[in-house]
């Protein structure tokens, strides 16, 4: 099987992946069983992020690099979370933790009326730290935020984002479903497309 370096820890996006990229023989090694510190992430774009997580790990393992960089963004709060998502509650002294997280961002929408949202999913590949061309693939969900948490499956703000056209949230989707629909099934999807035009799978 070919080796990549994986630039995350994220335990639920290091189950997708393994779902995603097993089909094309390809194993992907979480950074942190090579000892790669994770990357700063300084930028307001999920794009920026990504990349810079990509070249870091690849820099710091010599393989190629996937990188994923995600969040939720809500119309009503002018796009936040967006890439603060993972830290939405600390921001504001809470703790790190997706009960906190999913917490604020119901205080947040207390009054509010329009609770449109989106996942968001950028993904970039590096073939090796400086690579001038990396492949970049984007994928976005729709939804809104529900008034109340519901199911058990998936991770992050998957609870909460609710799915009118299936009257489901995305925590009650079964994982296969979800890897096919959600922001992250998209942007492999497209990257996939990509990887194979380069033939690189």
């Amino acid at each position: 099987m070919t080796r990549w370096v994986l630039a995350s820890n994220n335990a639920g996006k290091l189950r997708e992946f393994a779902q995603l990229f097993a089909q094309a023989q390809i194993d992907l090694i979480p950074q942190g069983q090579l000892n790669i510190s994770e990357a700063p992430e300084p930028y307001n774009s999920f794009i920026e992020n990504a990349l810079v997580k990509a070249r870091h790990a690849s820099r710091c393992s010599g393989l190629p690099a996937l990188a994923d960089d995600s969040g939720l963004t809500v119309r009503a709060l002018g796009g936040a979370p967006g890439v603060l998502s993972a830290r939405y509650a600390q921001l504001e002294n809470g703790e790190k933790s997706d009960a906190a997280n999913n917490l604020k961002l119901l205080e947040a929408l207390t009054e509010v009326q329009d609770r449109s949202a989106s996942f968001v999913c950028v993904l970039v590949f590096v073939r090796h730290a400086e690579d001038p061309n990396p492949l970049i693939a984007q994928g976005a969900w729709h939804g809104e935020i529900a008034k109340q948490a519901s199911g058990e499956g998936g991770f992050g703000y998957d609870p909460l984002f609710y799915l009118p056209q299936l009257g489901l949230s995305a925590a009650q989707l079964p994982a296969i479903l979800k890897n096919a629909v959600s922001h992250r099934g998209q942007a492999m999807v497209k990257l996939m497309d990509n990887l194979r035009d380069h033939k690189l799978v």
